[in-house]
């Protein structure tokens, strides 16, 4: 038996009475859902090791019973927030601040000025992706007319 359902074994409950995933009917979780570490995983798509190192950095905050990590509803909506602050280029501690200043509303706090900034630092940051790039491929041509 894998390790994460020992745990749950030795518990009073199993993880059929973990509501999962496909348990969700609409897009906001219930209030009251608790969703069990690899219910997150899966859905989102990233490491049990990234949940718990989100965890680490106060970005979430589960409950725990024993050594079963239990999240919420709010957790789950923290979660979607990271990894739309991550996809939008933002540092964890920009993504932190931006949750922490909401008012129960699950989304980023995003003021116009810090939009233009983040579009900018990502407009330069394509600008040295480009030139790597163009960089590189010269070196592969070069390497290619060597191997000839």
């Amino acid at each position: 038996m894998p390790k994460g359902k020992t745990a749950l074994a030795v518990k009073s409950y199993s993880y059929s009475m973990i509501p999962t995933l496909s348990d969700t009917v609409s897009s906001q979780a219930n209030a009251s859902a608790v969703y069990a570490i690899g219910d997150l995983s899966r859905e989102f798509g990233v490491t049990l090791r990234a949940l718990r190192f989100y965890e680490d950095k106060g970005l979430l905050n589960p409950t725990r019973d024993g050594l079963t990590r239990l999240y919420s509803a709010r957790d789950r909506e923290n979660l979607q927030l990271i990894l739309k602050g991550k996809r939008l280029g933002f540092t964890l501690v920009e993504i932190n601040d931006m949750i922490a200043n909401q008012d129960g509303t699950p989304k980023l706090s995003m003021s116009a000025e810090t939009v233009k900034e983040q579009i900018a630092h990502l407009e330069r940051q394509r600008g040295e992706i480009d030139e790597a790039l163009v960089e590189l491929r010269k070196s592969y041509e070069s390497l290619s007319r060597g191997a000839r």
